[in-house]
């Protein structure tokens, strides 16, 4: 059986899920090594957060096939309900101005 293993052959759902992630992975740590309260430090928080929920909620639309799974979700599935809880604390904490709470995420 031949695979085809080129980008082109993933479904929509999975092709965003790794723009969202890849792009997430550029902006993190280009966010906190930012210098803290900066006008760059925000900016780039707002396009990370904005992907990383993007992230999450196309996660959702990628259904496992194995084994272990519950209405076609997988719990890797988990890590994408982790990630907005863990978004939307680190959002309100800052708008709190909690900044400790905010570093803990």
């Amino acid at each position: 059986m031949v695979h085809d293993a080129s980008l082109a052959s993933l479904p929509p759902a999975v092709l965003i899920h790794l723009v969202f992630a890849g792009t997430a992975v550029l902006l993190g740590p280009a966010a906190l090594w930012a210098r803290k309260g900066s006008r760059g430090h925000r900016g780039l928080g707002y396009a990370w957060v904005t992907v990383m929920v993007g992230t999450a909620i196309s996660a959702f639309f990628i259904r496992s096939t194995g084994s272990v799974q519950l209405w076609g979700f997988s719990p890797i599935h988990a890590l994408a309900i982790v990630t907005l809880v863990g978004v939307t604390g680190a959002i309100v904490a800052i708008v709190r101005r909690q900044v400790e709470a905010h570093r803990k995420g």
